[in-house]
């Protein structure tokens, strides 16, 4: 009788811990090891800023101070690892076809070889994708046309490949179901879905990963992983609607069991899922909690995620709180200096230094739109931050002239008026302009007589209510 899988895997909560405790934070937990360096988040980045810089929406200089390269250079670098590294097409399928035409013996003896190899030359080695459907992607939405650049014909010998190499994986899977147990079925299946993740589309990707969740005796851990990863590939492809969709399976997974670790990477990932949805209130709360548990190196960059978690955390944290949580935070304070504009950002606000804050909000601004999850929400971040300056100054007075305030801020004096009008008028700002007197005059709100109102409105439409039902109870 195969052994089950569902025993194998799952570990145990104390041990998770004591594990991840020992490590330094943000780097790489057992789970998070064990999953797939594929689709490669930190490429998808690449590739969100060469499409800004070719859309104008990022200039070439800040484009070049944030990567630390020119975005020429970034493209092609990008069009080579998603294409064939360099090489000839012909070089590139045979060295990728020698992986898997072996026998098992060798091919053992080289997985083993390269286990021990992996964790020396990882950052040397860039393995090319021979990715044909990203490659056109990428070929028609940037025009990429250099005498390099790879024709329909090479494209359609990469496919060709593939659909080879995928038949041979799938053979393994039919040959685990026939000689050996239930763990090496799964792995075979992973094999298939990784491979599909890394080469070919999103849609082949994930039809083989609801392959692996659906098999039986699949333990809790292992079936989040394979979720976690489908995760990814949806990230990858900026399909954010599935992304959501597969992290609600995950939780309802991790609802009837599972480690401590991928608790804490499953939270990350819906942090993520919360910023592409705009949800930032959300992605702070579970960002701000996964700074000093953070270990999915495969999501995103540590640093990465600092950012994120200031970013979001100064829209909702009270002052006290950004001061502890943020600008004392230890975790936070490791990487200050790689992210040397947030910082600033927090600490300004802190400060009350107003117009350092608006010239860091200036520089902010290339770093959001650099952004593949903050972009989309550049504008709105933005405009957020402005409100939430603009209330804090506001809130340590009853009145204040427009021109003392302008002075304050480092503005023009009709710029500063129609940026208050503007949010009074939305109902972001409690207060009003005495355009006359050159005076805002700030209305707190009385939040006690506001609830005693809303408790009255509330209070009528259920008696009326209650007074239709009786009428037609009568009837």
């Amino acid at each position: 009788m195969a052994p089950s899988m569902d025993i194998v895997d799952d570990n145990v909560d104390k041990k998770s811990k004591s594990t991840t405790a020992a490590k330094k934070v943000g780097t790489p937990s057992a789970s998070s090891e064990e999953a797939s360096p594929h689709p490669d988040m930190s490429l998808a980045q690449d590739i969100h800023r060469v499409m800004m810089v070719h859309s104008s929406t990022l200039s070439v200089e800040n484009a070049t101070a944030i990567i630390g390269m020119d975005p020429a250079a970034l493209l092609d670098k990008v069009i080579s690892r998603v294409g064939t590294g360099g090489k000839s097409v012909e070089e590139a399928i045979k060295e990728n076809e020698a992986k898997y035409n072996k026998t098992e013996e060798d091919s053992t003896e080289d997985k083993k070889k390269d286990e021990e190899e992996d964790s020396d030359k990882t950052e040397e080695i860039v393995e090319p994708l021979l990715n044909a459907a990203l490659y056109r992607h990428l070929q028609s939405t940037l025009g990429y046309n250099k005498s390099d650049a790879l024709s329909e014909v090479n494209l359609t010998a990469i496919e060709a490949h593939h659909e080879a190499i995928i038949k041979i994986l799938r053979e393994n899977i039919t040959k685990a179901k026939d000689e050996a147990g239930d763990m090496e079925v799964l792995h075979a299946h992973m094999d298939v879905a990784r491979y599909c993740a890394k080469c070919t589309t999103k849609e082949m990707a994930l039809s083989s990963y609801e392959e692996v969740v659906a098999l039986p005796k699949l333990s809790i851990g292992k079936k989040l992983d394979a979720y976690l990863e489908m995760t990814r590939v949806c990230s990858f492809w900026g399909d954010w609607k599935s992304m959501n969709e597969t992290l609600t399976k995950a939780a309802k997974v991790i609802g009837k069991g599972g480690d401590w670790d991928r608790r804490n990477r499953l939270k990350a990932y819906q942090a993520m899922s919360y910023l592409c949805s705009r949800d930032l209130k959300s992605a702070s709360t579970l960002l701000v909690e996964g700074i000093a548990t953070f270990s999915c190196a495969e999501l995103c960059e540590y640093s990465e995620f600092i950012m994120y978690a200031i970013v979001t955390n100064l829209l909702y944290l009270k002052r006290t709180e950004v001061k502890k949580s943020i600008i004392d935070g230890s975790e936070i304070l490791q990487v200050s200096k790689d992210i040397p504009v947030v910082m600033q950002l927090a600490n300004t606000l802190y400060e009350c230094d107003y117009k350092a804050y608006l010239h860091t909000l200036v520089d902010l601004q290339p770093h959001l739109v650099a952004n593949r999850y903050l972009q989309p929400h550049a504008g709105y971040i933005l405009r957020e931050l402005h409100v939430l300056a603009f209330q804090q100054f506001l809130d340590s007075y009853q009145s204040v002239t427009l021109e003392s305030m302008a002075t304050s801020f480092g503005v023009g004096v009709e710029f500063l008026d129609l940026q208050l009008s503007r949010f009074i008028a939305a109902g972001r700002l409690t207060a009003k302009i005495d355009k006359y007197g050159g005076v805002v005059e700030t209305n707190r709100p009385d939040w006690k007589n506001a609830r005693y109102q809303e408790m009255i409105q509330k209070g009528d439409l259920l008696l009326n209510r209650i007074q239709k039902l009786g009428r037609v109870v009568d009837l």
